[in-house]
């Protein structure tokens, strides 16, 4: 039997291995989804009826933007709290 095997899911114990850790493309895509499906939602609800109206001003498009954006950091702030490392991990014991 050949079983893939994944590689493990990296994890962080200094602020450089972060970049690392948010990219990793599952976790990646899973804020991807998370920013779609809940910026979605929440711009339904907060933004569209202005836009529809023709009355979208450069203030609404950048909390549009921020309607996205938001649900995309609380994923990563999830996936970062979850994937640090001990601080007895970095030193060796």
């Amino acid at each position: 039997m050949n079983e893939v095997i994944a590689p493990p899911t990296p994890t962080w114990s200094t602020w450089r291995d972060l970049g690392r850790v948010i990219t990793y493309p599952r976790h990646l895509k899973r804020a991807v989804t998370v920013a779609v499906i809940v910026g979605t939602v929440f711009f339904g609800m907060n933004q569209l009826g202005l836009v529809l109206a023709g009355h979208a001003t450069p203030i609404i498009w950048f909390k549009s933007a921020l309607t996205y954006l938001t649900p995309f950091c609380v994923s990563n702030i999830g996936v970062v709290s979850v994937t640090r490392r001990p601080r007895q991990d970095r030193e060796g014991g």
